[in-house]
C-alpha cells in the first residue's frame, strides 16, 4: 500500500540478511539490492564472492562493508582511472600505484578478510613477494589463490607455502619472477591439500619444480603445464606420484611418447586430457594406446595441432574409452575417416565434438558417428572440406538431441542438409558461416523447424536473401544474436521482416551487406528495446540513429 512499508517495518534485519542469503542468481540479489538503502547495505552484508577492479572500491572500507566475503577477485584490467579533477583522501593513497594494487593493499586485505577462502590478483603486475608474504601469515585459511600475471618471487611462493596449510588450487599463468625455489618450498609446504596447479609462461620453472610435485602433491588431481622447459623427467615424476590425477592439459613442445605413456600406465583415473602442438611425438599412437588402455575413465579428449597423432590412436580411444563423452580435433590433418568409425562404434555417450581443420575426415565418419552416438548435443565443424550433404543428413535424421550445430566453411554442405537438421532437431545456435551453397531453403526450413532458435550466423552466404530473414522473423522470436556480415541479397525489407518479432534480438552483425542501407540501421535500433549492439560501417549510420542509439549500444559506428 501507497505510505506503507510491511516489510521494513516488520522484518528484523537478520531475518532480511537470512532471506537475501538464499538467493543465488547475482542479477536478483543486485535488484534486491537497489530497493532501499536498508536493503542496499543488508545484502552486502550477505555477499559471499566480489568482483572488482582494483580501483572500483577503496580496499580498507571492503571488510565493513562486505563482512561475509569469502571470495574475492581483483582484476586490474577492469580498473578505471579516477576522473579529472578527483582526488583520492590522502590517508589511502599507501594502497595504490597509480591505478595498481600495492603490497600495502594486499596487506590490508588480510587484515580485514582473516578468513577468506579465495583470492584472484588477475595482472596485479605490482604486487611483490613482500605483499603476499604479509597475505599469507594473515589468511591461513586460504583455499585457492589466482596469481595469473603477477611479479610474484619465490620469497611469496614459499610463504604461501609455510602458512596456507589448506591451499587447494594455485595458478601460476605468467608469474614471470618465480623460479624452481619458490614452486618446490610451496609444493613441500602444501603438498597434502594441493588439488590443482597451472604453470605457464614461467621461463624459469623446470623440471626440478615437477618433481617437486611429483614427490609431495600425492592428491593433486588438476595440472595445466604450458611450458617449453619442461621435458619427460618431469612428467613422469608428476604422473609416478600423482596417481589421483584427473585433469591433464598440456602444451609441452619437448615432451615426447614416453611421458604419455607413463601417463597412460600410472594415472588410471584421468578424465580430461588435452595435448597442444605436440611435435616430437615418434609414436604418438602408441602413447595414445596407453591411455586409452588404462585411463578407461577418460571423458574428454583434446588434440590440438598434434600433426604426427594419426587415425590409429584415435582408433584405441574408440575401442576403449567408453565414457568418452566429449572430442575435439583441430588440426589434426593425419586422422582419418577410420578413427572415427571406432569413436561411433564405442562411445555411445559422446555429446560433443568440434573438427577444426582435418582434411581427411569425410562423409562415412560423419555417418557412423550420426548413427552410434545419438546423444550428441554439440557438433562444431570447421574447414573440413570432406564433410558434406550425406554426413549432416545422417546427423539429422539420427542425432535428434542437437541443440548447437557450426559447420564453417564446409564448401559440400548445402540446403539439403539442412532440410534434414531441421525435420530432426531442435537447434537453439547455428553457424553455417561460409558455407557458399546454403541460400533461402535451407535457412527457411531451419526457422520453420526450430523455433527455439537464439543464435544465428549466417554470414558470407552468396545467396542468401530476404526470404530468409523473414521466416527467421515470423518463426524464431526468441533469437537474440544474428550475423549477416558479407550477405550481399539482404537489403532493408529483410530486416524490416525480421526485427518485426525478434523484440528480443540484442546482436546484430551486418558489415559489408550492400543491400543494407543506413534505413535498414535505423530500422534495427528503433525496433529492437534490447539492441546491445550493431556492428556495421560508419557511414551507414545516420545522426538521428546515433542520437536514439545513445550509450548502450557499443560498436554502433565501426569502421572495418
Amino acid at each position: 500500500m501507497r505510505g506503507h512499508d510491511w516489510i521494513n517495518n516488520s522484518l528484523p534485519d537478520e531475518l532480511i540478511v537470512e532471506i537475501f542469503s538464499h538467493l543465488h542468481t547475482k542479477s536478483i540479489r543486485d535488484a534486491c539490492s537497489l530497493v532501499c538503502r536498508r536493503w542496499f547495505r543488508l545484502e552486502r552484508r550477505t555477499r559471499a564472492t566480489l568482483r572488482i577492479g582494483a580501483t572500483h572500491l577503496f580496499l580498507d572500507l571492503l571488510p565493513t562493508r562486505f563482512s561475509s566475503l569469502r571470495n574475492l577477485y581483483i582484476d586490474e584490467r577492469l580498473s578505471i582511472p579516477l576522473q579529472p579533477g578527483r582526488r583520492r583522501p590522502a590517508d589511502r593513497d599507501s594502497c595504490f600505484e597509480s591505478t595498481c594494487l600495492t603490497d600495502t593493499g594486499l596487506s590490508s586485505l588480510g587484515e580485514g578478510f582473516p578468513k577468506l577462502h579465495r583470492l584472484g590478483l588477475i595482472w596485479c603486475s605490482n604486487v611483490s613477494s613482500d605483499g603476499l608474504t604479509s597475505f599469507a601469515r594473515k589468511c591461513s585459511s586460504l583455499k585457492a589463490l589466482d596469481l595469473q600475471g603477477c611479479y610474484v618471487g619465490d620469497q611469496g611462493l614459499a610463504a604461501v607455502g609455510q602458512f596456507c596449510k589448506h591451499l587447494e588450487n594455485l595458478n601460476l599463468r605468467f608469474c614471470e619472477g618465480l623460479t624452481d625455489s619458490g614452486l618446490v618450498d610451496l609444493a613441500v609446504g602444501v603438498g597434502k591439500s594441493l588439488k590443482s596447479l597451472g604453470v605457464a609462461a614461467c621461463a624459469k620453472i623446470t623440471d626440478i619444480s615437477m618433481e617437486a610435485v611429483g614427490s609431495n602433491c600425492c592428491s593433486l588431481e588438476t595440472l595445466s603445464l604450458d611450458s617449453e622447459f619442461i621435458h619427460n623427467k618431469g612428467l613422469l615424476a608428476v604422473a609416478q606420484g600423482c596417481p589421483a590425477l584427473k585433469v591433464l592439459k598440456l602444451q609441452c613442445i619437448n615432451i615426447t611418447d614416453d611421458a604419455l605413456k607413463a601417463v597412460g600406465t600410472s594415472c588410471l583415473s584421468l578424465e580430461l586430457l588435452a595435448l597442444y602442438s605436440f611435435q616430437r611425438f615418434t609414436d604418438n599412437d602408441k602413447g595414445l594406446e596407453a591411455i586409452a588402455t588404462g585411463c578407461k575413465e577418460l571423458t574428454h579428449l583434446e588434440v590440438n595441432g598434434c600433426h604426427n597423432i594419426g587415425t590409429s590412436g584415435i582408433e584405441y580411444i574408440g575401442r576403449s574409452c567408453q565414457n568418452l563423452t566429449e572430442l575435439a580435433l583441430l588440426y589434426c590433418h593425419r586422422i582419418g575417416d577410420v578413427s572415427l568409425l571406432e569413436v561411433g562404434q564405442g562411445c555411445k555417450f559422446l555429446h560433443v565434438l568440434h573438427l577444426v581443420d582435418c582434411s581427411s575426415i569425410g562423409d562415412d565418419a560423419m555417418c557412423s558417428i550420426a548413427s552410434g552416438c545419438r546423444n550428441l548435443k554439440k557438433l562444431h565443424i570447421r574447414r573440413c572440406y570432406k564433410i558434406g550433404n550425406k554426413g549432416i543428413i545422417a546427423v539429422g535424421k539420427h542425432c535428434t538431441s542437437l541443440t548447437d550445430l557450426s559447420i564453417r566453411f564446409c564448401d559440400k554442405v548445402g540446403d539439403g542438409a539442412l532440410i534434414a537438421i531441421a525435420e530432426g532437431c531442435s537447434l537453439r545456435s547455428l553457424n553455417v558461416s561460409g558455407c557458399h551453397q546454403i541460400g533461402d531453403a535451407g535457412v527457411i526450413s531451419i526457422a520453420r523447424g526450430c523455433p527455439q532458435l537464439s543464435h544465428v550466423d549466417v554470414s558470407v552466404l552468396q545467396n542468401l536473401g530476404d526470404m530468409a530473414m523473414a521466416a527467421l522473423g515470423e518463426n524464431c522470436t526468441l533469437l537474440k544474436e544474428i550475423v549477416l556480415s558479407h550477405c550481399r541479397q539482404i537489403t532493408d525489407v529483410g530486416l524490416t521482416h525480421l526485427v518485426k518479432s525478434c523484440t528480443m534480438l540484442e546482436s546484430c552483425q551486418m558489415v559489408y551487406c550492400s543491400g543494407i542501407t543506413s534505413a535498414g540501421v535505423a530500422t534495427v535500433v528503433s525496433s529492437c528495446p534490447n539492441i546491445k549492439k550493431v556492428l556495421v560501417e560508419k557511414w551507414k549510420v545516420s545522426q538521428r540513429t546515433k542520437r536514439r542509439a545513445g550509450s548502450i549500444i557499443a560498436y554502433l559506428c565501426v569502421d572495418l
